[in-house]
């Protein structure tokens, strides 16, 4: 099966350039929709995140405060880092039963959309990977709407990620989504019918 990694800062377009894929035919896995489906009250990955960053990234149903855990998480780069040694390692190895299903199943080609494809180790399992960019005042215009955060930690979270420069370094295409580029020619530009 062949697998291309999506990846790019946050509000860079990614989920759009899988929508329009997935359009296509191709199959997706989402790694943020697969860490988010690994919170569970509990669990093993929610301990660790607790024991790192305090009781407070917790509600009193045991769920994960997603709003506490990013503030936690993005507070510094050490704080970040110890986020991603925690979460990487459990998002990894469900991504992997998700592509050894897909194999099973016969599908050809699969999107592996992670904003943290090299530092989590998943670029390993892709036979190519695909940098999305946006300038930062699009994306913080993006993140804002779409998470409902204030402009201060939207930019926080912005400034916790990689430069584009750092994802366009690593990945064998890019795909800017902005003009004068229009997002349609990019993708049929890396990814022709």
């Amino acid at each position: 099966m062949q697998v291309i990694g999506i990846t790019g800062q946050t509000g860079a377009g990614k989920s759009t350039v899988c929508e329009t894929l997935v359009r296509r035919g191709w199959a997706h896995i989402d790694a943020d929709r697969v860490a988010k489906s690994l919170y569970i009250p509990h669990s093993p990955l929610l301990q660790k995140l607790q024991a790192a960053f305090g009781s407070q990234i917790l509600t009193t149903s045991g769920e994960v405060d997603r709003a506490a855990l990013a503030k936690a998480a993005f507070a510094s780069p050490e704080a970040t880092e110890t986020l991603n040694k925690i979460v990487h390692p459990a998002v990894t190895e469900a991504v992997r039963e998700t592509l050894s299903d897909l194999v099973r199943a016969g599908v050809p080609a699969a999107l592996l959309d992670a904003i943290a494809l090299f530092e989590s180790g998943e670029d390993a399992l892709c036979s190519r990977t695909v940098a999305v960019v946006a300038p930062e005042s699009t994306r913080l215009a993006r993140i804002m709407e779409r998470d409902g955060l204030t402009e201060e930690d939207a930019l926080r979270r912005i400034r916790a990620q990689h430069d584009e420069s750092w994802f366009c370094a690593r990945c064998d295409a890019v795909i800017r989504n902005y003009p004068p580029y229009t997002l349609d020619q990019e993708i049929g530009r890396v990814f022709p019918e």
